[in-house]
């Protein structure tokens, strides 16, 4: 597949959940992502390195090295990125406060728009009652989360032989399941609570893998996505403007397309 280079420019960008460390993250696409877009702020806010999964097995090929090396080149040109750790890199919690590679490490952060909005920049683990209370629950559920995710590669093998576009069955189960519908529901229930309380117009998280923007009694509640299943980004436009890009649909790419994200500078660096 040939593609046409044409850099698309935002004030800020949001990415969360890529899961770098495992079969299911999309690296390519974000790759791809990267390389078409550039932003004055780039939020990562959380479960960029997946740590759970490197924990039990190891798996980091060539293009998540690419990942990472391409968001420090950012860093070095300009951009301002802020990383903002989730649960499953949350080994980076601990450095919360330091800056790596001219990127701060924070907690939580506050991003004001181009219209004057506060947006709070949270994860959003934090307000997830299984981690808080059941975190063994969290890694069974991750265990499903992964083998659903392998069906899902073997589903979409057949389908691309047949000439069908991507389907995620973890997106559709957790739209169709009951309980799960009512657990996404609940979460952007309590963290539209969460910003109301800190007196801010909004909030940014992710967590949950599923993209969203919308506003709930006056506060604005936008989910960027994940980079597993939907590879989504939320972005703000030079007039304070956000919106959800569903990169994989706008691009029209093909998700067993090996070669979209090709760069010939990344390359490892040394140290």
């Amino acid at each position: 597949m040939t593609l046409m280079s044409n850099t698309q420019n935002y004030r800020a960008i949001w990415i969360s959940d890529v899961h770098l460390g495992t079969r299911g993250c999309k690296a390519d696409f974000l790759l791809d992502f990267l390389k078409n877009t550039e932003s004055e702020y780039l939020y990562l806010v959380g479960d960029i390195i997946d740590g759970w999964r490197l924990r039990r097995s190891w798996h980091w090929p060539q293009a998540h090295n690419d990942v990472v090396q391409k968001v420090l080149r950012k860093a070095r040109k300009g951009t301002k990125v802020i990383y903002v750790p989730g649960n499953h890199d949350e080994f980076a919690r601990a450095y919360a406060g330091l800056t790596f590679g001219d990127i701060p490490v924070v907690s939580e952060a506050i991003h004001e728009t181009a219209d004057g909005k506060k947006l709070l920049v949270i994860h959003g683990d934090q307000f997830d009652g299984v981690l808080q209370y059941a975190k063994w629950l969290a890694h069974l559920g991750d265990h499903a989360y992964t083998l659903a995710l392998t069906l899902n590669n073997w589903i979409n093998s057949i389908g691309r032989k047949l000439g069908f576009n991507y389907w995620s069955l973890s997106a559709y189960l957790k739209h169709k399941v009951k309980n799960a519908v009512q657990f996404i529901n609940s979460y952007e229930e309590t963290m539209a609570d969460v910003a109301r309380h800190r007196n801010v117009d909004g909030v940014v998280c992710g967590h949950i893998h599923h993209a969203e923007l919308r506003e709930t009694n006056g506060v604005l509640y936008a989910n960027d996505g994940d980079w597993v299943e939907s590879c989504t980004a939320l972005v703000e436009h030079a007039d304070g403007r956000l919106e959800i890009l569903r990169w994989a649909e706008n691009r029209q790419l093909s998700f067993f397309d090996t070669t979209l994200a090709e760069e010939p500078d990344l390359v490892p660096e040394r140290n």
